[in-house]
């Protein structure tokens, strides 16, 4: 066994644990559970709707929505997989009931197939002119996002800003792989055409 397994198994240990108790009334071990995984809950909401207070708002409801149905977890996933299947419900549904414009920047991650070009239009800025073209295409990148439907941005800002792999992308939406990367192909193409004057 590698030493990544090792680490996986062991995290996957203090999860059982954790998540036993916490079934039990343990409310310290329910905290603990939180605070593994607090980040990157955090995280992935922020991504999404690039506003502190909304996703302060989704972690809550995020952590609400797990105490609530922990009792009936039945451990047929990874608790990380069935968290971020919250998550990432949550996310989508806020959009649905709320929709904000974003100011943010693309990842400088690129993906040959479906992603490469976009994360090349922002580059580290050198001057004060260079560093004003960099803002103004980062704004039309967060417009462009912005028209994506809600899975396909969700799909895309799990893929480049949070750098998820696609077999994990569909485990947290439950999808399938190639609905997935349909998804993306689609987001991708969407965010190009929309910016083909500008790249």
């Amino acid at each position: 066994m590698s030493q990544e397994q090792r680490s996986s198994t062991t995290e996957t240990m203090i999860d059982l644990d954790l998540i036993q108790r916490a079934k039990q009334g343990d409310m310290g071990a329910f905290e603990q559970l939180v605070f593994r995984y607090d980040k990157q809950v955090l995280t992935i909401a922020a991504r999404y709707v690039q506003s502190s207070e909304d996703a302060k708002d989704i972690y809550q409801e995020v952590f609400l929505r797990v105490y609530r149905a922990l009792p009936r977890f039945q451990l047929r996933s990874q608790f990380s997989t069935w968290l971020f299947r919250i998550t990432t419900n949550v996310c989508l549904s806020h959009r649905s009931r709320r929709k904000r414009h974003i100011h943010t920047s693309l990842s400088q991650e690129s993906d040959d197939e479906h992603g490469a070009g976009l994360s090349e239009a922002i580059t580290e800025p050198r001057t004060t002119d260079r560093h004003a073209e960099q803002t103004d295409m980062a704004l039309h990148i967060s417009q462009a996002i912005e028209l994506l439907s809600s899975k396909q941005k969700m799909v895309f800002t799990l893929k480049y800003y949070d750098g998820y792999k696609i077999r994990e992308i569909a485990e947290m939406l439950g999808l399938a792989e190639g609905t997935v990367k349909r998804y993306l192909f689609a987001a991708t193409n969407k965010i190009r055409h929309s910016l083909k004057d500008l790249i």
